[in-house]
């Protein structure tokens, strides 16, 4: 079977080569807008999902990966800045706070068509930051493709008193350690067959 992530994302495409599999990355056509109502979990999780039927409707014999993630501070989405203003005035906000990573994963088999998801939530506590330390941060690190407006795999560990959550990884956009769960489950483990 051939693997697909359903992503343009250059950090969930290095995510993925970690696991040294061959896999192509497809853009998924996939409306973000989220629905009346609907709870960060139920868009994140309804997003992901979206992302990998999308790309697996036109895909034959493989297994596709889709991956969203959403920031939550005090019950209120935080998406990607876009410009240093934005990402000055989101980490203002966070700064002191607990901060909720939402990370929505499912990989879908186009043989059997079969759906295997998981929500990865991940708590991260941002040191108390001056204007100063948020301004050097985002002008050195440009984290404006970022939800929350930090790179953890960057300088952005700088930003955090604390991390919480079982995979690091989940922060940077694909939670690897459930990417391989899902993958064995589907038949296609990262370290080869058996379980000896």
């Amino acid at each position: 079977m051939k693997l697909i992530l359903a992503s343009t994302s250059a950090y969930r495409r290095a995510l993925l080569d970690r696991l040294g599999l061959p896999f192509e990355a497809i853009a998924p056509e996939v409306d973000e807008t989220p629905m009346p109502d609907e709870t960060p979990e139920a868009l994140v999780s309804r997003l992901s999902r979206a992302k990998s039927a999308a790309v697996a409707a036109a895909a034959s014999d493989a297994l596709v990966i889709g991956s969203d993630q959403l920031a939550v501070v005090e019950g209120e989405i935080l998406g990607k800045p876009g410009t240093e203003a934005r990402a000055r005035a989101q980490l203002a906000r966070l700064s002191g706070r607990e901060v909720t990573f939402l990370t929505g994963l499912c990989v879908t088999n186009t043989v059997d068509g079969s759906e295997r998801f998981e929500l990865v939530t991940t708590p991260v506590t941002f040191r108390n930051l001056s204007e100063h330390q948020i301004a050097d941060y985002v002008a050195r690190e440009q984290p404006l493709d970022c939800a929350g407006a930090f790179k953890s795999e960057g300088l952005g560990i700088a930003l955090f008193e604390r991390l919480g959550g079982d995979d690091p990884n989940a922060l940077i956009g694909l939670p690897l350690i459930a990417l391989c769960t899902l993958l064995a489950q589907a038949g296609m483990p990262v370290l080869g067959g058996g379980s000896d």
